[in-house]
Order: structure tokens, then sequence, then C-alpha cells
């Protein structure tokens, strides 16, 4: 008998079965490349591959892909997959690129007309494995659980993180409830295949098929003996005799098949450089690239003895640095440039003197580290024009001190006329700005301009180089090495070394900036990035830079009160356990919930052999058992502790005494703003334990105090707005409770008589609106049957009508234009409003409505920002805005100037777009920021 460690390990590797697996893991934060392709199925298909390559090392590989027209299955039964939605476009449009990148790799794609993958992949399995191969079929699908035996298993790639599973023929038993991997047929025969459309016998599921099939050995072993059944199982099995063998018939997969075992060809050979490094160059696939390319030496062995020559795929740290001359990009080697290194005081001279006579110029520092309020200045590089730029480093000869040299350029950063180019501006203006030089320069910032023309997709200097002007920058590794312990910092290099990299950087921001101008204008872009996003980039650096105080000594005693809570929760849950256990690891947890205290009979083990422990499958369950609202409670508190009670103290600066966090204008397609180290947005203030964290929230001294003003309903109000609804226009108007407004027209009562529950009901239809939100979702929202949501949105929209049409036109909107549009004119592409794919369609189409609303709410309170900052500058007023968080400014406010900077506050927002519904801001202040939310 063959075993695992046969010299000959054969993959075959089901090809559409992990090209939709990689499609749908994508499916909410798709890969487009700037050619508009979605690349994520090719890119989750390749990685899966390689993957394979390097952690099992097989000798020998294939992939099969089902053969383009019907098979004999679809001759046998027509609805044979019928309810399976039609494959979504971007899948169609990967199987030739994922065609390329096999090719490159040398790795066969085969395919038999008439017969499906799994027919091949079951045949050349048992051909192979006759020929002394062990052999891998990797693929999610189940189906194949009846071709294993010692020689053949089923490889489950991984999923979510979790690590790949091996099923030989314990584990296919194990699963299916079976004593041979052969009954797998006879199971499916009996239950059906509800992906496939096989019918099975009705009524039976997986247990009774076990039971069966363990009690008279096959499908036709149970039809000899339905003497012994009874009742209405044995009238079941008896009338469905002919389609339980037809089906067990239609999911019997194939071998024996007319098609030759070729094993020298499925021989894992090297790739073909060239053509994977182009391909992957198409796609824009760099940093696999340069994973994978990296290194181009070749080395014998490295699967488990074919003796073929490979190359070292995954090359580590000693992997060669720039391939760029080889990339098939321009790169610095191959570009007319003049790039001049600053060293004399007359030189700095000249280029200050230029630099005052140009419009626009292009800025860049080249600085020790990412932190602004830790890193070092380096140096300064600059252009006019494109081709030519210069860099003058701190420490390079042309001044004596980093103040001199930043005096020496004053002129040129206070031109409140002149435009200043840069790529992610906000660094380089936080960068002088700690160092008491404020540029008042016009802004032209790329990566923002890149965000507004295709908000979806990267926004880094290095990939807008290669994909919109065919260039390949050089990378930061070459000057200060890879990631990691050795890794020097710009400051270990003489300053002459930096200069191609420093002007190129420079180079390039300028030239983007000539490329997406005129792009601004088609996308209707123009005022929104002039007059919203450029004055914002500079007071998000303010407001990062200032910075907001936080108690420490509270958060340390919050912390130890937690760790107590915590412990307690730890013993109670034990108690009702009846023993002590891994609290943290789900797969000590699910047996004790579902096998020991049998919570619920009918759990189901998930794919990895664990049971579901998650927070949705046990919110569900909190009235249960006791120990299920004492598990939640307790992952509350444990990740409320570990995500910001314990690490914010350690986050204020040693200098300032505050945090400081980034927010982030480029990464949400929506246009909201986000923020980081820490994460203000997802600071929880529904509960008392989270609203704890804000109290940690204070005033810089005690002369000031925090005022908070939050947009009240504004998303609820710009639907209303853009959806011209009189009924919910006359609530806004008339200031009343809208979730009142709204309930006592949908359950016609008068609304002094609605009840907190049809309060709570159309709350939750008024939100979930927005999002595109069915009966489905209602009623897990409000933990009702699916009929009855059905039927309180059919009698919202009874009474909304004017919002319905609404909804209905956005979508017919994105389909004609291929975008969805704010207020603003802000648009998000939305090009699977055509797919044929239901999943993937009905995804864009929540989005054509989402969007304009959340899109609209997000250009709102920029523009409130934009408006209050202007009107604190002219007031004279020191107050300043420290936060943003979603619909809510916050405000380190002076406590003499309350009153006057409320007024202010209230008239820039509320006053900050023009709708027909009044804009409502609430506001209040406080000795923290929990009081004066």
């Amino acid at each position: 008998m063959i075993t695992p460690e046969s010299d000959k390990k054969l993959f075959l590797i089901d090809a559409y079965a992990l090209i939709f697996r990689a499609y749908y893991a994508f499916i909410k934060n798709p890969r487009i490349n700037s050619k508009g392709l979605n690349t994520s199925a090719v890119f989750g298909f390749t990685t899966a591959v390689l993957d394979v390559m390097r952690n099992e090392k097989p000798t020998h590989i294939a992939v099969v892909i089902d053969p383009p027209g019907g098979t004999f299955r679809d001759e046998m039964y027509p609805e044979y997959k019928a309810n399976r939605d039609e494959t979504p476009e971007d899948i169609k449009r990967a199987v030739p690129w994922v065609m390329r990148v096999l090719e490159a790799l040398d790795i066969p794609m085969l395919s038999l007309p008439g017969f499906e993958a799994d027919d091949l992949i079951g045949d050349l399995a048992q051909k192979a494995a006759a020929e002394g191969c062990m052999v891998y079929m990797m693929t999610p699908d189940k189906d194949f659980g009846q071709l294993v035996t010692d020689q053949i298993r089923i490889f489950r790639p991984g999923r979510g993180g979790n690590p790949a599973e091996l099923w030989g023929p314990a584990e296919v038993c194990e699963k299916f409830g079976v004593d041979r991997t052969e009954q797998v047929i006879d199971l499916l025969g009996l239950m059906g295949d509800s992906v496939d459309n096989i019918p099975g016998i009705p009524g039976v599921g997986p247990k009774t098929a076990s039971k069966f099939i363990k009690q008279y050995g096959s499908l036709e072993g149970l039809l000899e003996n339905t003497a012994d059944l009874k009742g209405k199982m044995k009238e079941k099995v008896e009338a469905n005799r002919e389609q339980a063998l037809f089906s067990k018939d239609l999911a019997t997969i194939r071998t024996n098949l007319d098609f030759p075992l070729d094993l020298p060809a499925m021989e894992l050979n090297a790739p073909h450089e060239d053509k994977l490094r182009e391909v992957f160059e198409e796609l824009e696939f760099r940093t696999l690239a340069n994973r994978i390319l990296g290194k181009t030496g070749t080395e014998t062995g490295t699967g488990t003895g074919t003796g073929t020559g490979q190359m070292d795929m995954f090359g580590g740290d000693e992997a060669a640095g720039d391939t760029a001359g080889a990339s098939g990009y321009k790169t610095i080697a191959d570009v007319p440039h003049k790039y001049h290194a600053v060293t004399t005081s007359a030189e700095l001279d000249a280029l200050v003197e230029r630099l005052a006579a140009a419009p626009v110029y292009a800025f860049d520092t080249e600085t020790t580290g990412l932190n602004v309020m830790e890193a070092d200045l380096v140096g300064m590089s600059f252009a006019v024009e494109p081709g030519e730029a210069w860099w003058v480093a701190v420490h390079g000869g042309a001044c004596d001190s980093e103040g001199e040299l930043l005096e020496r350029f004053a002129p040129v950063f206070s031109d409140v006329d002149k435009v200043c180019v840069a790529h992610n501006f906000k660094y380089d203006y936080k960068m002088l700005a700690r160092r008491g030089v404020r540029i008042a320069n016009r802004i032209c910032d790329t990566m923002v301009a890149h965000y507004l023309i295709q908000p979806d997709g990267g926004h880094g200097l290095n990939r807008l180089a290669e994909t919109e002007l065919g260039y390949a920058a050089i990378p930061i590794e070459n000057l200060i090495g890879k990631k990691g312990k050795n890794q020097k910092t710009m400051a270990d290099l003489p300053p002459g070394a930096i200069t191609d990299y420093a002007c190129e950087d420079v180079d390039l921001a300028l030239q983007l900036r000539a490329q997406f101008d005129p792009l601004l204008d088609e996308h209707n872009a123009r005022k929104l990035f002039e007059k919203v996003e450029m004055p914002l980039v500079r007071i998000l650096a303010e407001m990062e830079l200032l910075g907001v105080r936080i108690d420490a000594d509270r958060l340390t005693a919050y912390s130890a009160e937690l760790a107590q809570k915590i412990e307690t929760l730890e013993k109670t849950i034990y108690e009702s356990a009846g023993q002590t256990f891994n609290l943290d690891s789900p797969r000590q947890l699910g047996p004790i919930l579902f096998e020991e205290l049998g919570i619920r009979n009918d759990a189901k083990k998930t794919k990895t052999g664990q049971y579901p422990t998650g927070e949705e499958v046990l919110a569900k369950l909190v009235d249960e058992h006791p120990i299920i609202p004492q598990i939640l409670e307790y992952r509350k508190l444990k990740k409320l502790r570990s995500t910001y009670v314990e690490p914010l103290p350690g986050m204020i600066h040693s200098e300032t005494g505050r945090i400081h966090t980034h927010y982030m204008q480029t990464v949400a397609a929506t246009g909201r703003l986000s923020s980081k180290d820490p994460n203000l947005q997802n600071i929880p203030v529904r509960t008392p334990e989270g609203r704890e964290i804000r109290r940690a929230f204070v005033p810089a001294d005690d002369d000031h105090v925090l005022l908070a003003a939050d947009y009240s309903q504004v998303e609820l109000r710009i639907a209303a707005a853009l959806s011209a609804d009189p009924g919910l226009i006359e609530a806004f108007v008339a200031g009343a409770d809208i979730h009142a407004a709204t309930a006592a027209k949908v359950f016609n009562v008068p609304m002094n008589e609605v009840s907190r529950e049809q309060r709570s009901q159309a709350k939750a239809v008024n939100f979930g609106i927005l999002y595109g939100q069915g009966a489905f979702g209602l009623a897990n929202t409000l933990g009702i049957p699916r009929r009855e949501a059905k039927s309180i949105i059919d009698a919202y929209f009874a009474q909304f009508t004017a919002l319905k049409d609404f909804t209905a036109a956005a979508v017919d909107k994105v389909r004609e234009t291929g975008y969805a549009e704010t207020v603003l004119g802000r648009r998000r592409l939305l090009p699977d409003i055509h797919s044929n794919n239901a999943t993937v369609r009905a995804f864009a189409e929540r989005n054509a409505v989402n969007a304009p609303i959340q899109g609209s709410a997000a250009d709102v309170i920029k523009v409130a920002m934009v408006r209050i900052d202007k009107a604190l500058g002219d007031s004279g007023l020191k107050s300043r805005m420290i936060m943003q968080v979603h619909d809510e400014l916050v405000f380190d406010a002076v406590r003499s100037e309350v009153d006057a900077l409320s007024a202010l506050i209230r008239e820039n927002m509320e006053q900050a777009v023009e709708l027909s519904v009044p804009l409502v801001v609430d506001m209040s202040t406080g000795e923290d920021w929990l009081e004066a939310h």
C-alpha cells in the first residue's frame, strides 16, 4: 500500500471551485486594478496555488476545469444545477487570466468535453494512485469524499485565516456519518444536493440518510428493506425509489474515462519567469511579483524527489533587490532626468530663487520614520518641471542647521498664491509644522486627487507611477533594506545616496498632477477637490498635531476594574459549565455548549470541524441558557479592555501629553473619514462600559471644556431630501420625532399612542432602508418572523412611496451611468450593477442606494469642518477643533468662548449644504467627552 510518504505527490486542483471561492472572498472589498479589471478571482486562485507549491511541495500538479458547453449530466437531467445563479461576469473575465498564469507557471490545465472537472479529477486520481502517486484533490467540494482512499485524499484549502484540511477515509466517514467512503454516493442519492439541484428523497436529511446507510449499507439495501420502515417515511422512500436511484447515479463521479494520464507533463518545473512577470505586471500584482520573482537563481530538488530544476519562488531576504529594469516599465535608468544634490549655500540660493519664480512646485520630505511625532527630518526635495528635481539634505552642507535650512525656504512656503504639489501632503505639512513652519501655499495632493477619480483601489505613489505613467520607481528597500531589525533609516545613509530616490518622488508627483488635472473635470470633481478635500487636508493635519488629552490614571483604574469583572465572569461561566476550560478557545467552548450542556441539539459543525460560537450565533441563544449572556459579556469586556482601555495610555505622547490619531482621507469609497492609532470611529458608545472610555477624553486644562456637536439623523434627512418624500420632509420640517412619526404612519395610530416597540420597529426600518435591508435582515434585527418583517416594510413603503421610488431610481441611474453620486458630485463606480449573478448584483444595488446617502453625509460634515475652520480663523477665537467621529465634531473650547463658539458651530454645521429639510445639530459641553456627548 502506498503511504503519504510516497515520493510522487500529485495535486489535482478543481479550477472553478477555487476561482469562485477566491472571488467571493473579496466580494465586499474587491481588488480592482487601474484598468478597472476585477482581479480578485485571479489573485486568490494564484496565491492558493503558489501556497500549495511552497507549503506542500508537490512533485506533480495539474489544474482541471469544466469544459465549455454542457456535460452528460445536463442531458440526463436538464434541471441539474438549474438553481445556481449565472456565473458573475468578473469570473468569466478571470478565467483567461488564470490560464495565462498557469501557462507561465508551466502547470497544465486539463478538461474533457462532456464531463465535469469532478469526473476528470476522479479518473486521473485513480490512475495516478495506481501508478504509485499519493494524490491530493484540491477542492472544497464535499462530493469528492466518494473517491477518498488511503492513496487519494481531499485537500481542502484554508478559509478565513484557518489552515487547510486534509481529509482521508477517517475524516470523510466522520463528516458524512458513513462507514466507508464509497457510501457518500448513497448518502447523496438519499438526501440529494441543493447546490447541484439533485432531488434525492424529499424529507430525508443528512442524519436520517446516515442512519439508513449505516443500517442497510447502501441505497439499494434500504430499498430492498422498505418493509422495515413505518408511516410517512415508508411512503416517501417507496414513492421516490426511482428518483433516489437516479439521484445516486447523477451524484456518482465517473472514472475510467478515455483520457490518458501524462505524469511527465504534470511534473512541477520552474516557471517561465518572463511570462509570469509579464502577466503579473498586467494584473498589477506587484507585491506578489516581488515576492515570487525577486530571486532569479534556481535550486534543484525543492520538491520531494523529482530531480527537476525549480526556481526558489519564495526567496526570503536574500532575494535580489531592484527588478524594476526587467519589469517592462520605464525606470530612472532609461528616462532622461536631471536630479541635483544641493550641497552649497550658493546652490541653495539658486534653488530658492527658482522656486520663488515658479507658480507650481512639487515638494516632499525624507524622514527617519512614518510617525510624524517621533521622526527626524533628513531633507527635502523639490521640482518645478518634469524631469528635473533638487534634493536638499539637512546635513548636506548647504546650511549649518535644520532651522536655518527651513528659514531659507520660508518665502516659498508662505506664498499663498503658489501651488504646492505633494503626494500625501498631510505628512509633509505636519513634518514642517512640528518645526514651526506651516506651508501656506494652495495644495494639490495627488493621492487625494486619484481617490476622487477612482475611489476604489490603491493610491500609493509607486503604484500610480506604474499604472498612470508606466514607470517603476526606485524601491525604498534599495536604500534602507528590507523590513526587520536590520533595516536602516534615511539618517543612516550618506546624503548623496538619497538624491535619486528623493528627486524621483517629487518628479513623479508633478507628472501625476498633470495626468489627474483634466480627469478631475471629467469626473465632475474639481469643486469637491479644491473647495472641500484640499482645505480639509490642512485641517486634519492641525487636528492630528494638536491631539486630544487623555486621563491615563482614569484608564488605568478602569482597566483594573474591568480585569476584576472579567475574572468574576470567568468563575461564573465555569460554574455554569460545571468545569474549567479555555474560555477563549472555540474548539473547547463548542462541545461544552452543544454537547455537554445540550443548548442546541441540531447544532452543526463548520467545515473545520468546530461548532460555530461567534457573536451572531450566541446572540440568538441568549435565552437558552444562562451561560450564553455570560460568555457574551465576558467577550465584550475583554475586547474593550484589550482594544482601548489598555493601549490608549501607551499612545500618549511623552512631550504633548496627548494622543495623536491619524485621519485617513482616501480609504472609505463613500467619502467617510476613518482613523487609526487609535481608531476613534469604533469607540463603543451604546454600552455603559464603552462609554466609560469616552470619560477618559478630557479638555486641555481647567480653562477649557469639551464641546461636542453632532448632526441629528443626518442620513435620514439626506434620504428625505434626495427622495423628496412629503411624509418624511413634513416630519423633519415640523421637528417631530421622526421614528415616532414614522411609526404613527406605518401602524396607523395617533402619534401620542405609538408604543415603544412600534417606535423601535420604525427606527429599524428607517435606518435599514438606507442600507438596502430586506425582510430577512429586518427580521433578524428585531427578532420577529420574516412574514411580520415583510408586512412592516410593505406598510412603510405604502406610506412613503416617494422614498420607495427613490431607491428604485437610484438603482436605475447607476445602471445607466455606472456610478452613484452624492449631493456634491462625489462618485462611486459600481460596474457590478450589470452582473447576471444575483448576489453580486444585489450588493451593487444596495450600494447604489446607500452611496448617495452615506456619501452625502460625508460631504456635509467635511464642508462643515471647512466652514468652521475658516470661521474660527476669522473670529479670532482660541478654541480648537480636535476630533471628528462619524457625524460628530469635538472641540477643546475655552470656557469663556463657549457661547460664541456654539453659535459659530451651529450656523456653519446647519448651513453646510442646502437641503429641502433642515440640518439639525445637537450640542453640549462637559468635563469629558462622555459628558459632552
